[in-house]
């Protein structure tokens, strides 16, 4: 079925049901313009891999029954105050969506595709509290439980993953996969679970990883937090980041602490995500939620728009680079409240890395910048419970005040440590002392602690 004849009203129904923005119409309609034979704009759409030859057909039949029902002129529908708050990843099934005049069609919205293969699995993993699913060639499926990998069934052969993993992805996900040889997408089943995976080729075939999502964003007490790290979310301006190793559950603090500002206040949340974990409806705030690659190009791409989108929260799934960090310092300063997520070990190296991915001349401008935008750290990690039910989380809090933010002007950053022993009365504490008192409440056992410790031979008996 052809468009022509009908293209703004097919770019306006793709936007209309939320498959584009209004600025990749435009890009849309520019690349339009630069062919010299007549492209159909739907064959745009799809060529610059914005939508799905399924998606492209279903918007076809959805343009005819609008066409048949009201005719070519006329406004769309709009849509509600919640539906236009939100920013969502579709979900695998696709939604009634009304049409104006009375009929309704059906628009398959998603971007991501069924796996009979793997759901099962998926669903076991969620209902024995597995974090992560690894689906790797030659050997059995792999469920991390507590902490621990843990085998699930039989040898899987090469063959039977590359067709679990490209049952996981849509046509476009599949051309990323074979051309650059790895692949970060969001995978859901709908009521159950989403999931962040990371797909790759390797020596003997092709892998997923599939990490946990759970279906609404966790509360600080069922993520086992103290209720203090709620006055994080109190902040209208600034930076907090929560930082640690992998898997030590920074996306899950993120998204409690947001969730908190959006029940608590009438804010403009944007996330920039790769790819979106846990979503966010609309409550207090208007959220809006964009994918990298997906909706933007890049982190420090939706960044330097975002300052452009009147947001008062922004977070940033993971400040990568010198340029992501370099925007969020300047989001952070001139006025936004700013959360984000680096991967270091403790509150002390997180400062120095965001220092030192800047060339020495500029240093002293980004100690002073962030000496006054920094509003907190928090280093994470998950650590095994003595009884063997699941792990519990051990925090290191830095707060900024007048002596921190003189030691990070001063390039003394070295001697936080001393604040961070005596802060308490400021919300502080060392990683050592938070596995301390879990080995003295016998929540962790003491030679499990000192695994996880920065200074283990200083350790307490």
């Amino acid at each position: 079925m052809a468009d022509s004849g009908n293209a703004g009203l097919l770019g306006r129904l793709a936007v209309h049901y939320k498959l584009l923005t209004m600025e990749q119409l435009q890009g849309v309609i520019g690349q339009q313009g630069l062919v010299q034979e007549p492209v159909p704009i739907g064959e745009v759409m799809v060529g610059m891999k914005l939508i799905s030859p399924e998606q492209l057909e279903s918007l076809l039949k959805v343009q005819e029954e609008y066409i048949e029902n009201q005719g070519n002129g006329g406004d769309l529908e709009p849509f509600t105050a919640a539906q236009a708050a939100r920013r969502t990843t579709p979900s695998p099934e696709a939604p009634s969506v009304p049409v104006k005049g009375g009929a309704v069609a059906k628009l398959s919205v998603t971007g991501m595709a069924k796996s009979s293969l793997l759901d099962s699995i998926l669903r076991e993993a969620v209902a024995i509290g597995a974090s992560d699913v690894h689906v790797h060639a030659n050997t059995p499926i792999l469920m991390r439980v507590n902490g621990e990998l843990k085998p699930h069934g039989e040898r899987v052969d090469s063959s039977k993953t590359e067709q679990m993993v490209r049952s996981l992805l849509v046509e476009g996900q599949r051309e990323v996969l074979d051309d650059e040889g790895q692949l970060d997408f969001a995978y859901e089943i709908a009521g159950v679970a989403r999931f962040r995976c990371n797909a790759y080729r390797q020596q003997q075939g092709t892998d997923v990883i599939l990490r946990v999502i759970p279906p609404s964003p966790p509360s600080l007490g069922q993520l086992g937090l103290p209720s203090s790290l709620a006055a994080l979310a109190n902040f209208h301006q600034g930076m907090v980041l929560i930082t640690g190793p992998s898997g030590c559950g920074k996306s899950s603090t993120l998204a409690a602490l947001l969730n908190i500002v959006n029940e608590e206040r009438p804010d403009h949340i944007l996330t920039i995500e790769d790819p979106i974990e846990y979503i966010h409806t609309s409550n207090r705030c208007l959220v809006n939620q964009r994918e990298v690659f997906r909706h933007t190009g890049s982190f420090s791409r939706a960044l330097r728009a975002a300052l452009r989108e009147d947001p008062d929260i922004i977070a940033i799934g993971e400040l990568r680079d010198h340029e992501t960090i370099s925007l969020a310092i300047t989001a952070a300063e001139t006025g936004h409240l700013v959360f984000g997520t680096l991967h270091t070990n403790d509150t002390i190296r997180t400062i120095n890395r965001l220092i030192g991915v800047f060339q020495p001349d500029e240093q002293a401008q980004i100690r002073t910048m962030l000496s006054e935008s920094l509003q907190a750290v928090v280093s994470q990690r998950l650590v095994p419970r003595a009884d063997g039910n699941g792990r519990v989380p051990a925090l290191e809090i830095l707060i900024n005040n007048q002596a921190v933010g003189s030691m990070i002007r001063a390039s003394k950053t070295f001697q936080l440590r001393s604040v961070l022993e005596t802060g308490s009365a400021h919300g502080m504490r060392l990683l050592d002392d938070s596995l301390a008192e879990l080995v003295r409440d016998g929540v962790v056992a003491r030679e499990v602690a000192l695994r996880f410790a920065i200074e283990p031979r200083k350790f307490p008996d």
